[in-house]
């Protein structure tokens, strides 16, 4: 406690420390989050909250940056292109917050490997993982957990930032990759009450012919997928909007 005491008083803390007040910024510092998936929206959560005070992150993906990924994603520049997502966003946490513990994770997320996911028993799960089985997977082991969660659904094709909204999951609109996610908790009986950021924009019959479609297949690491247009602007509104509820979560308990 008393060395959080000595960071809490750092300059760079300062203005978070003012306006969430001495109990709450201590709650933030005191707190572990884990995020699963560092691309568009999830670099954005990283961002956020490396800034935020939080003293221990846990990081997990299994991708390396690419030319592609340049137009949305915060650890994508050119001079990053071939490096594992992980050992980026390891390096930009560390620069932002020196002080903070950093376990990065290079795991791609099955039925076998998910359970990794919650063993460092953070106090929330951020779910920002593109892929519907392993998304699925991560979201089912949360509700059989009890665990505090909150997930990402698609940002791909969504143009007007002003429909990006928080809603259970079983609530949301609009969204074809949270109305896959729903069939899939819907074979289990279960409409979970998973906190989502989600965009009702309605998309055309063009956009709508791409998304990817659903399978009951596992899908394989590395397998070749449907490309979706996005906007940086999008992702980031969603990655932020996450974050902000972290913080507020994290320090309202």
């Amino acid at each position: 406690m008393e060395e959080l005491e000595k960071l809490a008083n750092f300059e760079q803390f300062q203005r978070i420390r003012l306006i969430l007040g001495d109990e709450k910024f201590f709650k933030l510092m005191n707190s572990s989050v884990t995020i699963i998936g560092l691309g568009a929206v999830g670099g954005y959560v990283t961002e956020a909250l490396s800034r935020s005070g939080i003293m221990k992150l846990n990081i997990i993906d299994h991708d390396v940056v690419s030319e592609s990924n340049i137009n949305r994603q915060i650890f994508a520049l050119h001079s990053t292109v071939g490096i594992k997502k992980t050992e980026v966003a390891l390096s930009r946490i560390k620069d932002i917050n020196p002080y903070a513990e950093v376990n990065a994770y290079d795991l791609f997320i099955n039925k076998d490997t998910v359970h990794k996911v919650f063993e460092t028993k953070p106090d929330i799960v951020i779910d920002a993982i593109d892929s519907l089985n392993p998304k699925f997977e991560v979201l089912k082991m949360a509700y059989d957990l009890d665990y505090p969660i909150i997930s990402s659904m698609g940002a791909a094709l969504k143009q007007d930032g002003f429909k990006v909204k928080q809603a259970y999951l079983k609530d949301t609109k609009n969204c074809p990759l949270a109305k896959m996610l729903r069939k899939r908790f819907a074979k289990f009986k279960i409409k979970p009450k998973i906190p989502c950021i989600y965009s009702d924009e309605v998309l055309d019959k063009e956009n709508m012919a791409i998304i990817e479609p659903e399978t009951n297949d596992q899908l394989a690491s590395g397998r070749v997928r449907n490309i979706m247009g996005s906007l940086p602007t999008i992702t980031g509104i969603f990655g932020l909007q996450i974050a902000n509820y972290v913080i507020n979560y994290l320090t309202s308990r």
